[in-house]
């Protein structure tokens, strides 16, 4: 049994191994699925953002040239309230905006005209258009940033699922919007209106030919728009003057003012068209505030700024409010938006769940103009995925059939080899058994003949001896014979109808001498009154082996008594039979019916029996339909029940 209890281990251990990996492997796949689940929302909410600026740039893109002039359909106050508004910088430093609500301009000596909410946006405005004109006549500055990586996960390997079948690196847009300049034809109305402001402070008595003039004078005649590759070469001779790409980027130094070149023409018409070359926008600090996103239009050799201006910190909150706040997901990560032009953060905000070691973190930077935004999103908690539970139900259960399983194995086995041990001692004990009865008739048979028994007294005593021992030898043998019938299923009962009180005499009778021989007493208490089905020939041998098993254990004992009571119990009728003898031990009260099972091992010398005895009468009782239980008395002894349906 030891052998096959390590044999078991050891198969258990091995199928332990490979069953672990998978579990490992199982859980791992689950995780990395669920940290690409977080990854994908992480980048769509990131992916929204992103769609919101880029149709702020398409909506900036597709202003009107002369879209900034005063009294435009750009005067009243942006809706949004992170704009601040709209201003034109132009080509010699001076400033002008759709939110006048009249042609004069801006002066500190006399009245403006402005409604009163839209003087001081005027004047953050004009004052943003100063600091703008300081930048671009700093001999020092360098407004040009390398561009950081637009995608960036902390702690975790950039692999995920995607990776696994597209092997092309994720390519994020440089810029929104247009990414090169375009050539547009506009009227000479249109260029007009863009220098509507600086013609006016020059006079207000001067005349429109004049005007026209003067405009015109710098301005080439229209002509076919150029391919982009001659316009990329005519825009690199630009580049020296006015280069301003990305965030807060204004490129080289440029001197203001340009001088104008001169083009003598004939005084055009009004209708006449025009070439306006307008570049992508771009973006500049103005202060940490403070951001201008603006775009450059150039006619002829004149250029014009003309965007808008943002604050930085509404505008991060805009973003935060919009996309993130009121999502699931914000219960359990934590965004970070930041706005700056370098290394150092100038302005940044923060919403969601309070993170202390995060498990997950991307971070992302925007394309141009906003590549002065950087978003980042972290986690400490991963949402579990709906198949962890099912995966953890699942190994549950494969765990629990295994060691089901092994432990009916090994049970199995155990049955098996204690069954086939005591079948060896089975084989022992009827094999004493059997010799001893044969040995006792042999001896007195011999007696006998050698005339040792010289009285007729003698004779008589020897001869009721060896009765004794033939029947003992009988019973023994007639119970081999029946417990094999009833192992093979051929034995039958042939159920009369009858008292049970012909059953106790005869099995009395029957054991009456050697119960007299051992000093035994035995009491009969028959209560039944009304006949019921039994088989009358089994129910004697029944009662035969029990009282025999009471004489086998309470011979020893100092009070010698055998009580047998029947009794009727509801549907049934109850026999019990008590001794006086040592009782059975707790643990062997059900097994004690078991095939071959002894409370005392079959070779004591103190106790002898060949173990099929209750087996026997278990047997019976089932094939009866009744039942056979034991217990131990209040005092010395022990009682076993029959019932039988009445």
């Amino acid at each position: 049994m030891k052998r096959l209890t390590t044999l078991i281990l050891i198969f258990g251990l091995m199928l332990s191994i490979p069953l672990g990996y998978f579990i490992l492997g199982s859980y791992g796949s689950l995780e990395q699925e669920e940290m690409a689940r977080l990854r994908f929302f992480a980048e769509t909410l990131f992916s929204d953002m992103e769609s919101e600026l880029a149709q702020l740039v398409v909506r900036e893109e597709a202003r009107a040239v002369d879209e900034y002039n005063p009294g435009s359909g750009l005067a009243a106050l942006p809706a949004e309230d992170y704009i601040l508004g709209y201003f034109q910088n132009n080509p010699d430093g001076s400033f002008q905006t759709p939110h006048l609500s009249d042609t004069m301009p801006v002066s500190s000596d006399k009245e403006s005209g402005m409604k009163p909410d839209i003087e001081p946006v005027v004047q953050q405005l004009q004052s943003a258009n100063g600091a703008f004109n300081s930048k671009r006549t700093a001999a020092s500055a360098t407004y040009e940033i390398e561009p950081r990586a637009s995608f960036r996960e902390i702690g975790q390997e950039p692999s995920g699922f995607a990776d696994k079948f597209l092997s092309r690196p994720r390519r994020q847009k440089a810029h929104l919007g247009q990414e090169k300049k375009r050539v547009e034809e506009i009227t000479v109305a249109q260029a007009l209106n863009m220098n509507q402001a600086k013609e006016m402070a020059e006079s207000d008595e001067m005349e429109t030919d004049r005007s026209e003039s003067r405009l015109l004078s710098n301005i080439r005649p229209s002509e076919p728009a150029p391919s982009p590759e001659v316009y990329s070469e005519r825009s690199s001779e630009r580049a020296g003057r006015d280069s301003w790409e990305g965030i807060p980027s204004l490129g080289k130094t440029e001197n203001a003012p340009q001088p104008r070149d001169r083009f003598p023409s004939p005084e055009p018409a009004i209708g006449r068209k025009l070439q306006a070359e307008v570049a992508p926008i771009q973006s500049v600090f103005i202060d940490p505030e403070k951001i201008f996103i603006f775009r450059r239009v150039m006619i002829g050799n004149q250029i014009y700024r003309q965007g808008l201006v943002i604050w930085t910190r509404p505008f991060l909150d805009h973003l935060a409010d919009r996309h993130f706040r009121d999502q699931p997901i914000a219960h359990f990560t934590r965004l970070r938006l930041s706005a700056s032009n370098g290394e150092p953060s100038l302005a940044s905000v923060s919403a969601g769940a309070s993170v202390a070691q995060p498990r997950f973190a991307l971070e992302r930077g925007f394309p141009r103009p906003f590549s002065f935004l950087r978003a980042s999103l972290v986690s400490q908690k991963i949402p579990p995925s709906e198949n962890r539970a099912t995966l953890s139900l699942m190994i549950a259960v494969l765990g629990g059939i295994m060691l089901i399983g092994l432990f009916a194995i090994y049970h199995s086995a155990r049955v098996v080899v204690d069954h086939s041990e005591r079948r060896a001692k089975f084989v022992s004990s009827v094999t004493h058994e059997l010799k001893t009865p044969l040995t006792n008739i042999r001896m007195y048979i011999e007696m006998l003949e050698q005339g040792i028994a010289r009285t007729p007294e003698r004779e008589a005593e020897y001869f009721k001896i060896l009765g004794s021992e033939s029947a003992r030898l009988s019973r023994l043998i007639n119970n081999v014979l029946e417990y094999s019938k009833l192992e093979k299923k051929q034995f039958k009962l042939q159920p009369e109808p009858g008292d049970f009180a012909d059953v106790l005499k005869e099995a009395v009778g029957i054991m009456g001498a050697k119960l007299r021989g051992e000093g035994f007493a035995i009491e009969t208490d028959h209560q039944i009154e009304k006949s019921f089905l039994y088989d009358r020939e089994v129910m004697i041998q029944v009662l035969i082996n029990l009282i025999e098993n009471c004489m086998k254990f309470g011979r020893n004992g100092k009070e010698k008594r055998i009580r047998i009571t029947v009794r009727p119990e509801g549907r049934w009728v109850r026999i019990d039979i008590s001794d006086t003898g040592p009782g059975i031990p707790r643990h062997a009260l059900k097994k004690v019916f078991h095939d071959f099972y002894r409370a005392e091992p079959a070779t004591s010398g103190a106790i002898r029996g060949t173990g099929i005895g209750l087996a026997f009468v278990n047997k019976v009782m089932l094939l009866a339909k009744g039942r056979v239980m034991a217990a131990n008395n209040d005092g010395p002894g022990c009682t076993i029940t029959l019932l039988l349906r009445a």
